[in-house]
């Protein structure tokens, strides 16, 4: 029987087959010894294949994982060298920072936009929180506005505690599959509230002490956002993160993930080219002329040397 998984605790899972139903569900032993080395082998969004356990049917085993479409994958939070998959088939996924109380810095941003590139998912940028902002916030937004824009991005600034451009938001979420992530407290669960008020989640305000977004997520879970399916579209809630780390990417690889570097990559004088202090770089080249923005390619710079040179 086929199942989507909706939420995933680390040893059961809530899956929802074609007819509408709900299962907690649990694997079967030999995933455990499968060739995969991510710390969650089944990842909410996933579709899989179930055999319900009981007369009731109240709980299910799954048995098998269907082949994914993509995935967005992260670097585990507990293990420097494993992986951590935050969802998997997902249409597109929205990044929510904040400019103040707390602010996000670019270089979570950029790096929440390369793992987005890896994986073949189109990343949306929403700035919330409008509503605190002064002539110093503005300006920032403005300038990041600009930059992200240039490199072909989508950014849109909203203030969801006010329903600010809450009806451009549905609209892009409808008919897709949305993984919406950021740090704590910069307002995904009230996003989802908006969305879908009678979820009614916590939601909390921001320690004052540090700054920083209390956690309200504990695990990751997908929500339909029309459950009579008028409109269609999912949303995946993830837990608030306070670093992104990459895996899988090499720094021969890094420029192709950065979609302005990316079109002019064939032109540099070498094939090998890293876009450092190399003759002939085209990428350096289109930086003095304003064509890539300086502060793209110094996140560029900065995240290149956070990559062990032996991955390549």
């Amino acid at each position: 029987m086929k199942a989507v998984v909706y939420k995933s605790t680390g040893s059961w899972y809530t899956v929802k087959d074609e007819s509408g139903k709900f299962y907690n569900a649990r694997m079967k032993g030999i995933f455990k010894i499968d060739e995969i080395t991510s710390t969650n082998p089944v990842a909410v969004g996933d579709e899989v294949d179930i055999d319900p356990e009981n007369e009731d049917e109240e709980t299910a085993i799954i048995t098998a994982i269907r082949e994914r479409k993509n995935y967005i994958n992260r670097q585990s939070p507990r293990i420097k060298h494993q992986h951590h998959i935050i969802a998997a088939n997902v249409d597109q996924s929205m990044l929510i920072a904040t400019l103040k109380e707390p602010k996000t810095s670019q270089g979570f941003i950029d790096r929440f936009l390369i793992a987005s590139e890896m994986y073949h998912v189109t990343p949306i940028i929403l700035f919330n929180k409008s509503d605190l902002h002064r002539n110093k916030e503005q300006q920032k937004f403005e300038e990041w506005k600009q930059m992200y824009e240039q490199a072909g991005y989508k950014v849109i600034l909203a203030s969801l505690k006010n329903d600010v451009d809450l009806f451009a938001i549905k609209d892009i979420l409808k008919n897709k599959t949305t993984l919406i992530s950021g740090h704590s407290g910069v307002g995904k669960s009230s996003l989802l509230n908006s969305l879908l008020p009678e979820l009614n989640l916590k939601t909390q305000d921001v320690s004052g002490w540090s700054g920083k977004g209390m956690h309200t997520t504990t695990f990751a879970e997908m929500f339909d956002l029309s459950p009579n399916n008028q409109e269609g579209g999912k949303v995946i809630d993830t837990p608030g993160m306070r670093e992104f780390g990459l895996v899988d990417v090499s720094r021969q690889e890094l420029s192709h993930y950065f979609p302005e570097m990316r079109e002019r990559l064939n032109d540099c004088q070498f094939n090998n080219c890293q876009h450092v202090n190399e003759p002939g770089c085209t990428i350096k080249k289109a930086v003095e002329k304003g064509l890539i923005n300086m502060d793209r390619y110094t996140s560029y710079l900065n995240i290149l040397e956070t990559i062990e040179t032996k991955n390549y």
